[in-house]
């Protein structure tokens, strides 16, 4: 991937992204949902590491990195991706894309408060106008009418998680290549998944071999694409193209989200999630700090 074509390649994993969700709620609705991310977090792992090993990259991780390739997996993996599996069997596909869409404004937040980093006006309005978005997501609820599903909440745990171990990624530091970083996460987050699997969901690894064949393409193309190969797309294009800007696609991501899930999984859209829509993507364009980079770089240019 060079500069010129990062471009495309965001475009194309934030189809992947938008559509993992749709393939969640499939996932989720037919295996034990821990279980199924465990085993789904491995195997994109396993994806990630092979094809670093293709690379002939140094893969083995001193004992300094493996503390903190646990601690970051904690919330990177562990966090994210159990409230994720949990959330999504108590509420919808849009709902879940709507939600996650706050994970720019909230790594923001995080930044401002962990790494002090500096909030600016645009910022702080791009914040309320997010969280006022979600709000009204959440209020329209899987039918319309004022209401809160319980899944939504844990949805928005998965959001500040994730936020926080991007914090965490940058604050850090550490010697290790991103790439192998990643890998390793998930198959220590993968682990780690099981074990809670094990403890809360007795027989849960019994139901992934009672799915029907599509099903399990379903498990191998969020695995193989959107997990392993979208982390390492998108992680290379914050290296070329800088986090700002990359931030501001994840739009996209709720757009395709909202409609894989109305297409094919038949979910309806409610006029307080497509108003939620638009105040979250307004939010994340001034609160990522998306805003401030544009205006100083025209700023720049015109001088």
């Amino acid at each position: 991937m060079t500069q010129s074509n990062a471009y495309i390649w965001l475009v194309s994993i934030m189809v992947a992204w938008g559509l993992n969700v749709v393939a969640l709620k499939v996932l989720v609705d037919e295996f034990s949902p821990v279980a199924m991310t465990s085993m789904r977090i491995l195997t994109a792992g396993a994806v990630v590491l092979s094809v670093l090993a293709l690379q002939r990259k140094q893969l083995v991780p001193g004992m300094k990195d493996i503390g903190v390739i646990v601690l970051i997996s904690l919330f990177n993996i562990v966090g994210h991706h159990y409230f994720l599996s949990i959330g999504l069997k108590g509420t919808t596909a849009v709902n879940t894309g709507l939600i996650l869409g706050l994970i720019p404004i909230l790594t923001a937040i995080a930044a401002v408060i962990f790494l002090r980093a500096r909030l600016t006006l645009l910022k702080f309005f791009g914040i309320i106008i997010g969280f006022a978005g979600v709000f009204l997501v959440m209020a329209a609820g899987g039918s319309g009418e004022i209401q809160v599903a319980a899944g939504d909440w844990y949805i928005l745990m998965a959001a500040i998680t994730q936020a926080i171990s991007f914090v965490l990624i940058k604050k850090i530091s550490t010697d290790l290549d991103v790439f192998v970083l990643t890998g390793w996460m998930m198959v220590f987050g993968a682990v780690m998944l099981a074990v809670i699997s094990l403890l809360t969901e007795p027989g849960g690894y019994q139901t992934l071999v009672q799915g029907e064949a599509y099903h399990y393409m379903i498990f191998f193309s969020s695995a193989f694409i959107a997990t392993g190969i979208g982390h390492m797309i998108y992680n290379n294009a914050i290296r070329l193209i800088g986090p700002s800007e990359s931030a501001v696609f994840t739009n996209l991501n709720l757009l395709f989200s909202i409609t894989g899930a109305a297409l094919l999984l038949g979910e309806p859209v409610y006029l307080g999630q497509i108003a939620g829509f638009a105040l979250i993507v307004a939010g994340v364009l001034g609160g990522s700090g998306f805003m401030d980079h544009w205006f100083q770089r025209k700023k720049t240019f015109v001088k």
